[in-house]
């Protein structure tokens, strides 16, 4: 046995596991089911609910498998190996016990409760549980508690598991959440009584164990015997968590997250997880043409006439502006159509946008990774607030910097990220600075140090200059070196860098997106574009292709109605570059069609048919021809240090020195930056609670 290894019996099967195992790892890595309440992979052992408990040969009473290292185990007397049982009358006996004690005060509510058919305490009391109560006593009751709109309370349930005041501490960085009183007093409260404020809070519904915290949205709408559940990717942020959503009939009813080691671990947003209200408010369900001032419902053949009719401008007449939201399929087919007919001017990125339009993927994707972020020693963030653009990652930023010591900068607006960070500066100025600073000899003293920069410093005048600043100084510092690709960037819009990649930028002498709503163009096309100013386009036709009746489908002349990412199979690609596809959960809202099939019906009637049939043909023409690799060739995959070349090049064209200007941020509400988020009533009460509170949310 080597020293790194611990030798246990388990039920009569000898077993080798590291040390550093639990017990009740080292059962499970043997084959054994072992029952818990309160231990979860992700969060410190609490040792609490003492279902665990298993047999130790020897040992004066049962022990709690889950707070029992196996490397502090002692041997048997004769050398032998510690014998463990995880069966048997005895530890039957001890856990039908606890099983008793837990259900003493529980209201056994189960026809009621949110959490019937997937709750912990109902499938661990049909092994453990007893037929009948002996306690005559009567129950206690404990007061529900207010944590906002999202999370609904009954405490009499409760456990006191400690998951979710866990999560709150050690994940969410937001220590709203704890155990007062004692004893059969005990129990889970927010600080004074006040609703719960971080972006993460939603994940203590999956992780109570009982019915205590449920969904407040969702609350008895559905069983989940009723539910049809699809896996899918979350666009609601640039990250593209794994989810499941759940639907029935015609409606999603709820999204939970799935796990995803690379990317979300098992934690979704509140954006994500509560927005599924807004997929059925405020849609676009059929063609509207505007008539004297008024949108009229139309056919699509008319809709097609009219979209024709404003189409056959002068090519340099017409703009193109695709919005966060836009899928790989729908992008390209646009492009496709819109450069047979001409068209240069044609954009994906904000107003201002300095960057994407080289050619060069790694200056536009996070090659470092999202999980890479736990190989790093030092980080640097520039113009970003993860905690709102990426509120799930800015959780792996703090697991890192709680237990691996990482050491964080940030250059941008002052904010809380739930850990502790060298506040730099708040503009360009500071970057170019920062070499003289102690984090500087932080950064150039790192063995893997990352350098991460946001929309918000690459937006502007200055933005390429940032960029190419903030490249060289990765160079310097050894960010970039072989087997580590140390630099990217943290996009917010979860079509972004797809539509990058299929080259949704401005052709030869084509205008970039603030030109075109400038009001220089007669006819403007916007693909579901609602982050925009669009007050300049008074005297242009606009086409709008979206999916709800957001700003720009109120200017709009012209509307053709778009499936959203739920009710549809389609491609997006992740800030790291990682190719990804969502599955149709429902059908779209009535007439609504796919993007891409929205252009390839377009193309027929403009008389430039496009040169696929189906979603699968247009995938195939991504991918490329067969035996050659584009980054559409393969999904799930993030290329992550293999670009590390390509950022070893300066960028060209940069003139002058750094801007002197602040980074402001990406966007003023983390609840309701897109058109799905804007129609649901959960996120506009979260973006009403977050802006009473005056909490660092609301302000970034």
């Amino acid at each position: 046995m080597s020293d790194d290894l611990f030798k246990l019996n388990v039920d009569g099967n000898d077993i080798e596991v590291p040390r550093s195992y639990t017990l009740m790892q080292a059962c499970e890595e043997a084959g054994a089911e072992i029952p818990r309440f309160c231990y979860h992979e992700r969060l410190s052992v609490a040792g609490n609910c003492r279902m665990c408990l298993v047999e130790w040969e020897g040992a004066p009473k049962p022990i709690a498998s889950c707070a029992q290292t196996v490397g502090d185990m002692r041997p048997n007397r004769d050398g032998s190996a510690p014998n463990i049982r995880t069966k048997g009358a005895y530890v039957e006996k001890a856990r039908n016990g606890v099983m008793e004690f837990l259900l003493i005060n529980h209201p056994l509510d189960c026809p009621i409760c949110d959490q019937g058919g997937e709750c912990d305490l109902q499938d661990q009391a049909m092994a453990y549980g007893r037929s009948g109560s002996r306690y005559d006593e009567n129950k206690r009751a404990v007061e529900d508690k207010n944590m906002g709109p999202l999370v609904k309370t009954i405490m009499t349930r409760c456990i006191q598991c400690t998951r979710c005041v866990r999560f709150a501490a050690e994940v969410a960085g937001v220590e709203e959440l704890g155990m007062i009183s004692r004893g059969e007093n005990a129990e889970i409260t927010t600080y004074l009584e006040k609703s719960l404020t971080s972006e993460l809070s939603g994940n203590v519904i999956d992780l109570c164990p009982v019915g205590a915290l449920t969904s407040k949205p969702y609350a008895f709408n559905a069983r989940p015997w009723e539910l049809r559940k699809t896996s899918s990717i979350d666009v609601m942020d640039a990250m593209g968590a794994a989810i499941r959503v759940d639907a029935k009939g015609d409606g999603v009813m709820r999204i939970l997250p799935e796990v995803s080691e690379g990317i979300n671990e098992e934690w979704l947003s509140d954006k994500s997880r509560f927005v599924w209200d807004g997929l059925a408010r405020q849609r676009l369900d059929r063609p509207y043409i505007r008539e004297n001032g008024k949108l009229r419902p139309a056919t699509w053949g008319e809709a097609f006439g009219a979209v024709k009719a404003a189409l056959s401008v002068p090519a340099e007449k017409i703009g193109v502006v695709a919005g966060d939201l836009i899928e790989v399929e729908q992008a390209k087919a646009a492009l496709d159509l819109f450069r047979s007919l001409g068209v240069a001017s044609t954009d994906c990125r904000p107003v201002g946008a300095q960057y994407g339009v080289d050619g060069v993927r790694e200056r536009y994707i996070l090659n470092g990774t999202l999980a890479g972020v736990e190989d790093a020693d030092a980080l640097l963030l520039i113009g970003t607030n993860p905690r709102v653009e990426a509120a799930v990652w800015n959780a792996r930023i703090r697991k890192t910097w709680l237990w691996a010591d990482l050491k964080i900068g940030r250059i941008g607006e002052a904010a809380d990220l739930t850990y502790d960070h060298s506040w730099l500066g708040d503009g360009a100025s500071a970057l170019a600075d920062i070499r003289n600073t102690d984090f500087g000899k932080v950064l150039a003293g790192a063995k893997r140090p990352m350098i991460v920069v946001g929309e918000g410093a690459l937006c502007g005048e200055g933005g390429r200059a940032v960029l190419a600043e903030a490249l060289k100084l990765a160079n310097e510092i050894g960010a970039v070196q072989d087997g580590w690709a140390g630099f990217g960037v943290l996009h917010t819009a979860a079509g972004r860098v797809g539509a990058l990649d299929v080259g949704f930028v401005p052709g030869d002498g084509g205008a970039a997106t603030g030109e075109i709503l400038s009001g220089s163009k007669d006819t403007v096309v916007l693909l579901g574009a609602d982050e925009v100013n669009l007050s300049g386009l008074d005297g242009s036709t606009v086409i709008y292709v979206g999916s709800h009746g957001d700003a720009g489908a109120a200017r709009a002349d012209i509307i053709l109605p778009s499936a959203a990412y739920t009710e549809m199979t389609a491609t997006y690609v992740n800030t790291e570059g990682r190719v990804q596809m969502t599955s149709r959960a429902v059908q779209p809202k009535g007439e609504a069609r796919e993007g891409w099939a929205i252009f390839r019906a377009l193309s027929d009637v403009m008389g430039k048919t496009l040169p696929y049939d189906t979603a699968e043909a247009l995938r195939d023409v991504l991918r490329g021809p067969e035996g050659e690799s584009t980054v559409f060739s393969g999904l799930g995959f993030a290329p992550g240090a293999m670009g590390a070349e390509a950022l070893k090049a300066p960028v060209e064209g940069v003139e002058g020195s750094l801007s002197t200007a602040t980074f402001r941020p990406v966007f003023d509400d983390f609840y309701l930056t897109n058109p799905i988020a804007r129609a649901s009533k959960t996120m506009a009460e979260c973006s009403a609670l977050a802006s009473a509170l005056d909490t660092p949310v609301a302000a970034e």
